[in-house]
């Protein structure tokens, strides 16, 4: 009678099987498991905080951008040269005060149009004194900048006319020559040896840009050009500029469009000669702001993102150990009908759920870096969700390239060689 070999048949092992088996091979080498996580954690928390504060950093530049209004366009002088060589911007006195007064009375699309002279100069109230910004405007600043006196009041056409010595105070400037308590409204300072009766001060707008906007103090537009600048220019009231405000964003390009060309007449220029003066509104500046940061913070991002890479070379090491020592295991589980494919899916579950778990991680540590860093530097707390949901796919990512190459080891070993290992 002939006997029939006996062959141990092949085994099918669902997925919930291999998590389980996964799971309990991790838990048993706790430590391992963790400080294998720990490079995985490092980088996911790292890309997250440094996505998040630089998009909440943006947000807030341009919340302040547009509370200066996205309808606002600034129309500045040209820049004089000398041998070749910029001598920077607002060098040269192309712009006048009528030609700001001559784009409110012909450019349809420009709801308000305001001229601004503006110097450096030291404000000084007894023995205290600061250095800020001397801006003379006209009459026009306070609605199209949207910021109004919140003492006292903005000088009158009157002071306009007859170039008054009064003077309305930014908050900055307030707070640093007065008292908390004591008494503005009334009082006199000196800029550039004359007094200057003061008539209100200027509600607070904060810093813009690096630029703080409290940090100034306003005359007449007259008063400015001739007793503190003088009036160099050969016609007219030569200004640094002014400010251009449509209804909206949209005509805020009707206006742009008509102030160029307004501007060339009046200036005699004729193509192909460039404009002797330039035009910026804030929408540009978002933009190239927002650009800026994007591209700071990717640069950043990927830089703390190469501690994944150690992160998933730090997996793969650990997984090749592993396999050389459960090589006896793997031996007894293909004895016992464990196939290729089953050995091959715990390891590499193995090595996705180290990853899946430390990314799980890295993105809180990361949300609470963030969260804490918004809260001390007092920017807006932004965490997107595909910041999130990039930050667990790259975690899968590595775990599942970092796992191949140990699991095909473990999956390739010969069970009689296997068995026979100590």
């Amino acid at each position: 009678m002939m006997l029939k070999s006996s062959r141990v048949q092949p085994t099918k092992v669902s997925l919930m099987e291999v998590i389980t088996m996964a799971l309990e091979a991790l838990w048993s080498n706790r430590l391992r498991t963790a400080l294998t996580m720990l490079g995985v954690i490092i980088g996911i928390s790292s890309v997250i905080m440094v996505t998040s504060v630089g998009q909440g950093v943006q947000k807030a530049t341009e919340q302040q951008i547009q509370s200066l209004g996205t309808n606002v366009m600034l129309v500045l002088t040209g820049i004089a040269r000398s041998g070749g060589i910029s001598q920077g911007s607002g060098s040269a006195s192309t712009l006048t005060w009528e030609d700001a007064q001559a784009i409110a009375e012909q450019a349809p699309a420009a709801e308000g149009v305001t001229a601004y002279l503006q110097r450096f100069g030291q404000v000084v109230n007894g023995d205290q004194n600061t250095s800020t910004s001397i801006l003379g405007t006209d009459l026009s600043y306070p609605e199209v900048k949207e910021i109004k006196p919140q003492t006292g009041q903005y000088f009158t056409q009157d002071d306009l006319n007859n170039a008054e010595s009064v003077v309305v105070l930014g908050s900055a400037v307030r707070n640093e020559l007065f008292a908390p308590d004591e008494t503005v409204i009334g009082t006199s300072v000196r800029i550039q040896n004359g007094r200057y009766t003061v008539i209100g001060v200027m509600e607070s707008k904060g810093s813009v840009g690096g630029q703080d906007q409290d940090d100034r103090v306003y005359i007449p537009l007259t008063t400015m050009s001739s007793r503190i600048v003088g009036n160099n220019s050969l016609s007219g009231t030569a200004i640094s500029g002014f400010w251009v405000k449509a209804s909206d964003q949209v005509q805020l390009e009707a206006a742009q469009f008509q102030v160029t060309n307004l501007l060339r007449i009046r200036h005699n220029i004729y193509p192909p000669e460039p404009d002797d003066f330039r035009i910026s509104n804030q929408v540009d500046i978002i933009n190239t702001f927002s650009n800026v940061v994007g591209l700071f913070t990717v640069l950043v991002g990927a830089i703390a993102g190469i501690s994944l890479v150690v992160g998933g070379i730090g997996i793969a090491n650990i997984m090749l150990v592993s396999v050389v020592e459960r090589t006896r295991e793997i031996g007894i589980r293909k004895a016992i009908g464990a196939t290729n494919s089953a050995i091959l899916s715990q390891f590499l579950t193995e090595a996705i759920v180290v990853s899946l778990v430390g990314g799980a991680v890295g993105v809180a540590i990361g949300v609470g870096l963030a969260f804490a860093a918004s809260s001390v530097f007092r920017f807006p707390f932004v965490v997107s969700l595909w910041s999130v949901i990039a930050g667990l796919a790259l975690a899968f990512t590595v775990g599942l390239i970092a796992g191949v190459i140990p699991a095909r080891n473990a999956a390739r070993l010969d069970p009689i060689a296997a068995l026979r290992s100590d």
